[in-house]
């Protein structure tokens, strides 16, 4: 494998120290992913960590701490996976205080029983299966067992290209389309029922030591030696396709409904795409027509009802116009993301829409789709790090042009009414003109069979259908 190894640094004092008292790890029996590297920073007195958003205190007596930065190439929802262990040094060199991180936040590593789990004087912690947050007992990682099963099986790469503050800079540019159906297609390949039985020890002091400025800078480098050589090992045809359900599973429920959206994560959507508009107070709701007609057989424009009055219109036999918050809060707890088509939508309501999104978590799970280039352009202005999809019907329209004037991340073509078998409009030359334009592509809603295989086989980034169930 052509990636980027590791530079060989010599072995001083901090790094022998390092070593001595590094902690051994415990992993699930059935874990695919050891680590792959440590950088160190020993602390001889107070101050911020290099590579983790906190500051190390030395409490009186203490001779140092010691900072492990734990790599991994793989965490099994996304490309790129740093943990950390902090282990306290008394003034006779013994393991005084251990801490590790924790999805994003950091714990003290002592059991239910308030004593630091040692073995030869050394700490050992147990690593969340696939996931590998630390723990002092398997009893923490019991308790989280059916998130991580979720995470391991049916959401293995849902993740993508992990970009985190740390490597903004690095890193950003890199999360293309691209990268994230890579990584996808990668780890969904990685799937695995984890077993709890956690003895399969790693002692980290047998990981290459370097010091932290150095992973940090070989880090980069690794991860697009990696994505360099995915793409080149997983051909078009192979690569994993984002399954959106348009409308959510619109073929076996009301559309844009909640019930539409339970059934598309039941038949295994990756994501729901669902139509912004906004009432007259202003609230964002979910219904693609301006008009109520078409769904709910009343009269009625939805720009000119508040909430109250669009609710009061529903028929018996319908499901009310969900609100934004209601879909948001329901795909969050569903475990799918959101491919939105905004129809029409005020800047109150578009203030609102962000404050769910980042309420739930899911700006980051989030796919902003629109027709108006103008629409996108200010969602860019808002939320530059925001994944946008420029949805366009003419086959005539420059979509690499069309993409770049608004920086979108996706083009959208809406062609499944153009021709016979519309895949066809997606030439050799119009693919490659996209791909290495670093956009991704999302295809028209298709129920037909052999138009979804064809699709696959050119290798898109997404397709949506109203059965989803047929993206399988």
């Amino acid at each position: 494998m052509a990636l980027i190894d590791l530079p060989e640094t010599g072995c001083g004092a901090d790094c022998a120290l390092a070593k001595r008292h590094a902690p051994r790890l415990r992993f699930d029996a059935r874990e695919p992913f050891l680590p792959g590297a440590v950088g160190y920073t020993v602390f001889r007195a107070d101050g911020p960590s290099p590579s983790f958003p906190r500051d190390i205190a030395l409490p009186e007596g203490m001779a140092c701490a010691i900072e492990y930065a734990v790599w991994w190439d793989w965490d099994i929802q996304h490309l790129y996976e740093l943990e950390h262990v902090w282990v306290y040094l008394d003034a006779d060199g013994h393991v005084w205080h251990g801490e590790a991180s924790w999805h994003g936040g950091y714990h003290v590593m002592e059991d239910a029983n308030g004593a630091l789990p040692l073995e030869d004087g050394r700490l050992v912690i147990y690593s969340e299966p696939g996931k590998h947050a630390f723990a002092p007992s398997p009893a923490w990682l019991l308790e989280r067992a059916e998130t991580t099963n979720r995470s391991c099986g049916r959401f293995a790469g849902i993740g993508g290209l992990l970009v985190t503050p740390l490597f903004e800079d690095a890193l950003r540019a890199g999360r293309t389309p691209l990268a994230d159906q890579l990584a996808h297609t990668y780890l969904e390949r990685c799937a695995f029922e984890p077993a709890y039985a956690f003895d399969k020890v790693f002692d980290l002091a047998e990981a290459p030591f370097v010091p932290w400025a150095a992973l940090e800078a070989w880090i980069p480098q690794r991860v697009n030696g990696w994505l360099a050589e995915l793409a080149t090992t997983i051909p078009p045809g192979a690569r994993r396709v984002l399954r959106i359900a348009h409308r959510g599973a619109s073929a076996y429920a009301q559309e844009n409904s909640p019930a539409a959206i339970r059934k598309a994560a039941e038949v295994g959507a990756d994501m729901v795409e669902i139509d912004i508009r906004a009432t007259a107070d202003d609230v964002p709701v979910v219904i693609h027509d301006f008009g109520l007609k078409r769904i709910f057989g009343v009269e009625g424009v939805v720009s000119d009802l508040t909430l109250a009055e669009l609710r009061a219109l529903t028929p018996p036999g319908c499901e009310p116009v969900p609100t934004f918050a209601e879909v948001v809060e329901l795909c969050a707890d569903l475990w799918v993301r959101l491919y939105l088509d905004i129809k029409q939508i005020t800047e109150t309501s578009g203030a609102s829409m962000f404050e769910t999104l980042d309420e739930h978590d899911m700006t980051d799970h989030a796919i902003f789709g629109a027709f108006r280039p103008d629409v996108l352009a200010e969602i860019k202005a808002h939320a530059p790090k925001a994944q946008t999809s420029i949805l366009f019907n003419s086959a005539h329209v420059d979509p690499v042009l069309l993409a770049q004037s608004i920086h979108a991340s996706y083009v959208h073509p809406c062609w499944g009414h153009l021709a016979p078998e519309p895949h066809k409009l997606l030439t050799a030359d119009w693919l490659r003109r996209v791909r290495d334009a670093g956009l991704g592509v999302v295809t028209w809603h298709e129920q037909r069979p052999a138009e979804i295989a064809a699709l696959k086989a050119l290798g898109v980034s997404g397709i949506c259908s109203d059965r989803p169930d047929l993206l399988l």
